[in-house]
C-alpha cells in the first residue's frame, strides 16, 4: 500500500463519522495531491474496505460521504446528519432485519447490505 493511500485510509479508520472526499483532503492538507485522495477512495470501495453513500445537503450540495469498513462494524450503517451544523450521528446497531426479510420473502430477492441515513436538525441545534 502507497503512503498516501495509507494516510487516507488511517483518517477513514479514525474518523468516527463519514468523510467527504474534499475534508479528507483538507485533512491531509499538501502532502496529498486530491486527485490521488478520490483514486485512493474509488480503489478502498471497489475492494470492499470502505464504502460510500450520496447525500444531499441544503447548504453543501450533493457530495459522496465515505466510512471505512472494520471487522467490528456493520456494513449497514444508519446516520443521521444535521441540516444546520451538518454533523453525522451514528445511530447504532440495524433494527432493519424483520422488514428485509420481509422484502426478501415478498419480492424473491435478496439484501446483502443497505445504508440508510436521515436529514433533520440535532438536539443541539433545536436548543439554539
Amino acid at each position: 500500500m502507497t503512503k498516501a493511500r495509507r494516510a487516507v485510509l488511517d483518517l477513514l479508520q479514525k474518523s468516527t463519522v463519514p468523510l467527504s472526499a474534499a475534508a479528507i483532503s483538507q485533512s491531509l492538507g499538501d502532502s496529498i495531491d486530491p486527485v490521488t485522495v478520490y483514486r485512493s477512495l474509488h480503489y478502498f470501495e471497489g475492494q470492499g474496505i470502505t464504502e460510500s453513500f450520496v447525500l444531499h445537503c441544503r447548504e453543501h450540495g450533493t457530495e459522496r460521504y465515505y466510512t471505512a469498513l472494520t471487522a467490528r462494524q456493520d456494513a449497514d450503517r444508519h446516520w443521521f446528519h444535521c441540516e444546520t451544523c451538518h454533523c453525522f450521528i451514528d445511530l447504532g446497531t440495524c433494527g432493519l432485519q424483520n422488514l428485509m426479510a420481509d422484502y426478501e420473502n415478498e419480492r424473491g430477492i435478496s439484501i446483502h447490505t443497505h445504508t440508510l441515513y436521515f436529514t433533520g436538525v440535532c438536539a443541539a441545534c433545536r436548543q439554539n
